[in-house]
C-alpha cells in the first residue's frame, strides 16, 4: 500500500512540476549591460508556454507591447522583434499560460548604456 501512496505522490509532484514553465534563460541575460540596444530579445522556457503578453518599460517612456504575432500556441523559445527607445535600464514584463492553463508571469532587466 506504502508503495501506491509513493508512486501516486510521485506522479503527482512530476506532473505539477512540468504544468508550469520557469524561464530558463533570456538574451540579453538578466540584468546584462549592453553598449547598444539589441533588435529582439530572446526568452526560453524549461517547458511549453502561450505568451499572451510582453511589455517592454524604459525609464520615462510610455510601455509598449512587443508583437507576439509570430506565436499562436505553446512553445518553448519566442524571438520577439523589439526597437530601441534609448539608453537606461529597460523591463521586460511577460505573462502567459502554462500547459495546464495555470497563469504564469515574470519580468527580466537589462540596462543599455
Amino acid at each position: 500500500m506504502k508503495n501506491i501512496i509513493l508512486a501516486g505522490m510521485i506522479a503527482f509532484w512530476a506532473t505539477g512540476a512540468v504544468a508550469h514553465s520557469a524561464m530558463d534563460e533570456t538574451t540579453p541575460a538578466n540584468e546584462a549591460v549592453l553598449t547598444d540596444a539589441p533588435s529582439e530579445i530572446v526568452m526560453n522556457f524549461l517547458h511549453d508556454i502561450r505568451l499572451t503578453k510582453v511589455r517592454l518599460t524604459q525609464a520615462d517612456n510610455p510601455a509598449v507591447d512587443l508583437d507576439l504575432s509570430a506565436y499562436k500556441g505553446m512553445e518553448i523559445d519566442f524571438t520577439v522583434p523589439m526597437q530601441s527607445v534609448g539608453s537606461g535600464t529597460y523591463v521586460i514584463d511577460w505573462r502567459g499560460l502554462g500547459a495546464d492553463g495555470h497563469a504564469m508571469t515574470g519580468s527580466f532587466s537589462f540596462v543599455v548604456e
